[in-house]
């Protein structure tokens, strides 16, 4: 249990953010699924995101498009249990970016396929990436900044938890 607390608590922290008001997609949910998957046994790395991503979205509303955003956290997940195993800064860094780019690519080819708003044409498919961008880019941004605090702010909280124990053992 105490391998699961400090996680468990950030990622009740990024449920708060998210209920919290914040720029469109720039939310911490995909930081939140990548730091699970990172730090959380496989048993629970997938599943723990998921339902916090439930949670708060009784809380702001169920939406047509929702299983492709809950697909999307499923991948980002999958990109953090295979980082669990090669973490490092450029990893993480690759990692952020691929989760952010799956991201945007999948959950807007389903807000295009499950609302009318744009033509079921490839044209159509196109207009509404190009329509999103503006949404990329604070995905981008949100996706850095969280995956940032909750990586940095955990490992900088093992480093002092270590250092104390290591430096409290060698002084009996």
């Amino acid at each position: 249990m105490k391998t699961l607390l400090a996680p468990l608590l950030i990622i009740a922290f990024a449920i708060v953010l998210r209920l919290l008001p914040h720029p469109p997609n720039m939310a911490p949910i995909a930081a939140m699924a990548l730091f699970g998957g990172v730090y959380l046994n496989k048993k629970y790395a997938l599943i723990v995101p998921l339902v916090a991503l439930f949670l708060s979205d009784i809380f702001l509303g169920f939406y047509q498009s929702m299983l492709y955003v809950y697909g999307s956290f499923i991948l980002t997940g999958c990109i953090g249990l295979w980082l669990k195993h090669h973490k490092s800064i450029k990893n993480v860094f690759l990692g952020t970016i691929v989760s952010s780019t799956l991201f945007f690519l999948i959950t807007n080819f389903g807000f295009w396929l499950s609302h009318s708003l744009y033509p079921k044409t490839i044209a159509g498919q196109m207009e509404a990436y190009t329509m999103a961008l503006p949404f990329f880019r604070n995905t981008l941004i949100g996706d850095f900044i969280y995956v940032g605090l909750f990586f940095g702010a955990y490992e900088l909280m093992r480093y002092f938890l270590f250092s104390a124990r290591f430096s409290h053992s060698k002084s009996k």
